[in-house]
């Protein structure tokens, strides 16, 4: 399936079409959800794969064999892509899953249901500069322009996937909705990457011993995962990713934007973010690139229940 240069538009927010289709989404928002899955969600470069590769490697008790022979894609396919139910049809195994669906989309299909779902948030500036390199070397993806002008598209909601505001909002906002959700950030697993294991462990009701908790350490950590194919997806032909461009996996860094960021745009930036987080339920503070990045919640009283009830699974 080519259509490179085809864009899906589904309730007001547009989708590539190389991999979307109207039945794909249709699909996703009408998908029968089992209690054993788990459902990784996140907005475009916000560490998908990076928690793809964890709950993989956890799954099978720390052992990597299945990480480095599989693609990611086929271990936790995207349920709105065109190509899961296949995938799912050919697996017996509990099933992991993948979306960058807003909640709003998926709010009806997980209704009632137990399954797992673990979102995934980064800083939206980080963000930002990550999806503005991955359309340099995504051809199914429009031509980003300068990052001037691809930035004002993000902050407008109007690139592909829709806003970053509201996906995060959606999701965080409604997690007493949700039977099991956990919260984790990609600051989180950068910072302290054995920690955000033991919490996605005990989520997943998946136990390791030392042994099997060192190996997925290892398997998981960020030079591990560039290096193998089945993750950095060099698998996929130049003509649909372009390497030479950008390599999908470039440098994980946090606190990286400050090297693309005018100190204009990081004004204008916070100042939106200011005003369109207002009403969110989770506070951020999104430190200075020389500090650590760090949850508000951790060190202000008020906002600790708050977080504490998102890193709970929900009854």
């Amino acid at each position: 399936m080519a259509r490179l240069d085809v864009t899906e538009t589904f309730h007001g927010i547009t989708f590539p079409g190389h991999l979307h289709t109207q039945d794909s989404l249709h699909y996703a928002t009408h998908f029968k959800f089992q209690d054993t899955d788990t459902l990784i969600v996140t907005y475009p470069k916000s560490g998908t794969t990076w928690m793809q590769e964890i709950v993989t490697v956890m799954s099978c008790k720390g052992d990597a064999v299945r990480a480095q022979t599989q693609p990611n894609w086929n271990r936790a396919p995207w349920l709105e892509q065109y190509y899961c139910p296949d995938v799912l049809n050919a697996s017996q195994e509990n099933r992991i899953l993948t979306t960058h669906l807003p909640y709003n989309l998926l709010a009806a299909a997980l209704s009632g249901s137990k399954a797992k779902v673990i979102y995934v948030a980064r800083n939206p500036k980080d963000v930002a500069v990550s999806y503005y390199y991955f359309h340099k070397m995504a051809k199914f993806l429009p031509e980003s322009g300068t990052f001037s002008e691809f930035l004002s598209a993000f902050l407008e909601g109007t690139v592909h996937y829709g806003s970053w505001f509201d996906h995060v909002k959606g999701w965080t906002n409604n997690a007493r909705n949700i039977h099991n959700f956990l919260y984790v950030t990609y600051e989180e697993m950068s910072r302290t990457l054995r920690a955000s294991l033991e919490r996605v462990s005990e989520f997943l009701q998946c136990p390791l011993v030392e042994e099997e908790l060192t190996s997925t350490l290892k398997s998981c950590s960020f030079s591990s995962m560039k290096k193998n194919c089945m993750v950095n997806y060099s698998l996929i032909p130049q003509e649909i990713m372009d390497h030479r461009k950008s390599k999908f996996m470039r440098k994980g860094k946090i606190g990286d934007w400050v090297n693309t960021f005018s100190e204009e745009q990081s004004c204008t930036f916070d100042a939106i973010y200011t005003s369109r987080m207002a009403d969110s339920s989770l506070t951020f503070v999104w430190c200075n690139p020389e500090q650590e990045p760090m949850l508000k919640s951790r060190r202000d009283p008020d906002h600790h229940q708050a977080h504490h009830i998102l890193e709970q699974t929900l009854a």
